[in-house]
C-alpha cells in the first residue's frame, strides 16, 4: 500500500512541481522548499447518517473534520458542488477516476450513527491517485454530547495518516480569561477546545490568577495566584477543580511554575530577599531543592521532555537572555546571541526547538531555536506579542497578542513553527498566558 508523506525540513510547504503524473507514479509528496504552501486538496463528502436522527451529527462532525484539516493550512477543501460521484453509502465502491478528474488527491468517507445518547462514528481515507486506502478504517464511540470530540479524533486520524507526524486537534487549552476595564481587568482561569469551543471557567475573579500550566497528562494545572495578596503557585485539579497551595516560607513569592513530565514534581522561580532563583519541589515530599544561587534574577524555567535539563530567563550577562543547564547542577550555558532581550523560553514536546519571546527595535517577537541556540528563526512580529506554548505534537505554537492602547487587549493566536498560517483563535473576550495540553484520551 502506498503512502503519503510529509518532508518537514525547512521553512513552508509545497506541492511537487511535476504534478499529476508524477503523483501517479509514485507516493504523494508535499515538500518543504520557499515559504509558499499549495495545501493538499482532499474531498469529503457529508458523511453518512446510518440511523435515523443522526443526519444533524453527521454534517455537524463533517464540519468539524473540515475546519480542522484547512485550519492547519496543510489542507484545501474542494468544493463539494464539483463533485463527479456522490457516495451513497459508507460500504460503497470508489469511483476514482471521477475524483481525479476533480483533482482530490484524498478522500475522506465517514458513516455516523446515532443510538439514544450514544453516538458512533467511522471513517476511511483514499489516496486518490494510486487507488487504495491509506490504512484502515477507524470507528470512534462516545456520547452524543462529545460529537465534536469525536470530529476532531477523526481530524487527528486524517492528518497523522497524511502527514506522518501526531495530531493536535483532540486537545485543550488553558489560558486566563479577561474582562472589564484596562485599568482594573478581571482574570480568572479558563479552559477551552483547542479551537475555542467548549469553554468552562475553572475560577472566579476573586483573586489575579496568572500564567496557568498543564500536567502532561491534562489532568492538573499550575497557576500563580495572589489569593494571600503576594504571589503563590496553586495546583488545580481539573475534574473536580480542587486546588491546594504549594508551600513557601512567609516573605517568599512564588510564581512562573511548570510540572515536570511525570508530574511529580514542579520547577518555579522563588523570590526572597530581593533575590530570585529557580527551585524544584518534589509534590510527593514536600522537599525543596535550590537549582540556581546567583545574584541576577532567573525565572521562567522550562524542563526538557526527558526532565535532565532546564532552560531559563536570567539577566546575569547584564539583559535578559536564555540559558540552558543539568537539573544535576553545573553552571549555565546561554544559548542566545541575537540582538535584544530574550525570555519566556518553553521546550518543544519533541525535545528539538525552544520557543521563545524577543524584543528588539522596538517589537516583540516568538521564535524558535535549537537547544543549542543555533537556527533561530522569527515567526512573529508585533507590539506584544508573548507566552507561548506548544501544540501536542510540536508543530504549532499559540501565543498571546496584545493590542495596545486604552480599549486593547490581549488575544490568542496559533502560528505554524515555519511562521506560517497565523490564524486568531476565537475566546469571546480578552485572552491570555495560554497552555496548551495533551491529545485527550
Amino acid at each position: 500500500m502506498r503512502q503519503f508523506f510529509l518532508f518537514l525540513a525547512a521553512l513552508a510547504v509545497s506541492v511537487a512541481s511535476n504534478g499529476m503524473a508524477e503523483a501517479q507514479q509514485g507516493p504523494l509528496r508535499i515538500t518543504i522548499t520557499d515559504g509558499v504552501i499549495e495545501p493538499l486538496p482532499f474531498a469529503l463528502p457529508v458523511f453518512q447518517a446510518e440511523t435515523g436522527g443522526s443526519e444533524q451529527a453527521a454534517a455537524q462532525i463533517s464540519q468539524v473534520v473540515i475546519d480542522d484539516l484547512v485550519g492547519s493550512g496543510l489542507f484545501r477543501q474542494i468544493d463539494r458542488g464539483s463533485f463527479i460521484s456522490t457516495v451513497s453509502s459508507f460500504n460503497a465502491p470508489v469511483a476514482y477516476a471521477d475524483w481525479r478528474a476533480i483533482n482530490a488527491q484524498a478522500l475522506i468517507t465517514g458513516a455516523v450513527a446515532v443510538q439514544g445518547g450514544n453516538l458512533t462514528v467511522k471513517f476511511r481515507l483514499y489516496d486518490v491517485f494510486s487507488g487504495a486506502e491509506l490504512g484502515e478504517g477507524l470507528q470512534f464511540a462516545g456520547t452524543l454530547n462529545g460529537w465534536r470530540r469525536m470530529g476532531h479524533k477523526v481530524a487527528d486520524a486524517v492528518y497523522s495518516r497524511i502527514t506522518g507526524e501526531g495530531g493536535y486537534f483532540d486537545s485543550r487549552v488553558v489560558f486566563v480569561a479577561e474582562s472589564g476595564p484596562k485599568d482594573a481587568r478581571l482574570k480568572r482561569l479558563a479552559i477551552m477546545d483547542y479551537d475555542g469551543q467548549n469553554l468552562q471557567y475553572l475560577t472566579d475573579s476573586s483573586a489575579l490568577v496568572l500564567a496557568p500550566r498543564f500536567s502532561a497528562s491534562g489532568d492538573r494545572i499550575l497557576y500563580t495566584t495572589y489569593e494571600s495578596g503576594s504571589p503563590r503557585i496553586s495546583i488545580l485539579d481539573v475534574a473536580s477543580v480542587a486546588h491546594r497551595q504549594i508551600s513557601t516560607a512567609p516573605g517568599e513569592m512564588a510564581f512562573t511554575p511548570r510540572f515536570s513530565r511525570d508530574a511529580s514534581q514542579v520547577i518555579y522561580s522563588l523570590a526572597n530577599g530581593g533575590n530570585t532563583d529557580i527551585w524544584i519541589t518534589n509534590l510527593a515530599s514536600g522537599q525543596h531543592q535550590q537549582l540556581t544561587n546567583a545574584p541576577s534574577i532567573e525565572t521562567a524555567p522550562s524542563l526538557s521532555p526527558d526532565g535532565s535539563r532546564i532552560v531559563f530567563e536570567s539577566d546575569r550577562s547584564g539583559a535578559s537572555q536564555l540559558y540552558i543547564m543539568s537539573v544535576a547542577g553545573g553552571e549555565p550555558q546561554r544559548i542566545s546571541f541575537g540582538e535584544g532581550r530574550y525570555g519566556s523560553p518553553v521546550w518543544s514536546p519533541r525535545g528539538d526547538l525552544i520557543a521563545f519571546v524577543k524584543q528588539a527595535g522596538g517589537y516583540f517577537y516568538i521564535g524558535v531555536m535549537r537547544t543549542d541556540g543555533s537556527e533561530e528563526r522569527i515567526l512573529t512580529r508585533s507590539e506584544l506579542d508573548e507566552s507561548p506554548t506548544w501544540a501536542p505534537n510540536g508543530r504549532v505554537i499559540m501565543f498571546t497578542r496584545e493590542v495596545l492602547g486604552p480599549n486593547g487587549g490581549p488575544s490568542l493566536y496559533t502560528v505554524d513553527i515555519s511562521g506560517r498560517n497565523l490564524r486568531q483563535v476565537p475566546t469571546g473576550g480578552f485572552a491570555s498566558d495560554p497552555s496548551w495540553g495533551p491529545l485527550q484520551p
